[in-house]
């Protein structure tokens, strides 16, 4: 076992951890966040995707001994988040959860999008989002929420912490360009 200590959702947390355990297993068996999700375990859908020191991140890839001394943020601490409360809406409005599977890894994505992005039109969307697989709504509804959630951030100039650089999550997987309705 290792010591591992790591601010998470805001709070100073210390344990033991084996030092083979991912920060996914970690966070829904140690820590009960059970927002995030495990789908292929190989960072391929982006169900598990969760922000450390505010970058996205697969966390079925990334050890938990990792983050040692970081700063962890699942969607169960940010829901006070001004940013995520208009994606939520957003997502709710525009029909972009269907089963609701791979909505919290979406969320995380579509927040670190409106982040890094002032605004960010459909194709910008589509192409940041192209690591992210969902298996129910073809998209077009998420697009349009996070589409829509930018242009009211931009607005309103509320989108907090927006920051020019960052990790960019590998994209693996391709969102369709075109989706019949």
């Amino acid at each position: 076992m290792k010591s591992l200590t790591l601010e998470l959702n805001g709070a100073k947390i210390t344990c033991d951890v084996e030092p083979r355990e991912t920060l996914a297993d970690f966070l829904r068996e140690r820590c009960r966040l059970t927002a995030t999700h495990l789908g292929c375990e190989h960072g391929a859908c982006g169900a598990c995707t969760v922000a450390v020191d505010g970058q996205a991140t697969r966390s079925c890839l990334r050890l938990a001994i990792m983050c040692d001394g970081r700063s962890v943020q699942t969607l169960e601490g940010l829901e006070d988040d001004s940013t995520m409360e208009v994606l939520r809406r957003h997502f709710h409005q525009s029909h972009g959860v269907q089963c609701g599977f791979c909505t919290p890894g979406m969320l995380m994505m579509a927040r670190d999008i409106l982040l890094r992005m002032h605004d960010p039109d459909v194709e910008t969307v589509r192409s940041q989002l192209s690591g992210q697989i969902c298996r129910c709504t073809g998209y077009s509804g998420i697009v349009t929420a996070i589409v829509a959630a930018g242009r009211e951030l931009g607005r309103a100039g509320q989108a907090k912490g927006v920051r020019e650089s960052g990790i960019q999550v590998t994209a693996i997987a391709a969102v369709p360009a075109k989706v019949d309705d």
